[in-house]
């Protein structure tokens, strides 16, 4: 497929920033949504590589934050069995 290029803008999205990639530019790159990437960034440069590795189960622990995850899920007390 030929090389894709377009002009776009970097938008606001919650409290980061995005840049959406329209179809032809992640058709040309064989990126579909689920994609894991690797994002690399240089003093006036973003690189986006596509690296086809998962986080392993230790990556996803560190990663795992306590005071936004942690703590009861549960917005109810216990009952029955549970209250045991």
């Amino acid at each position: 497929m030929a090389q894709q290029a377009i002009e776009t803008s970097i938008n606001t999205w919650g409290n980061g920033l995005a840049l959406r990639l329209n179809k032809l530019v992640a058709k040309a790159a064989g990126i579909v949504d689920g994609t894991h990437v690797r994002v690399i960034a240089q003093p006036g440069k973003i690189i986006v590589e596509m690296t086809d590795r998962k986080p392993t189960l230790n990556e996803m622990l560190a990663s795992f934050d306590k005071t936004r995850h942690g703590g009861e899920v549960m917005a109810f007390a216990p009952v029955g069995k549970e209250a045991c």
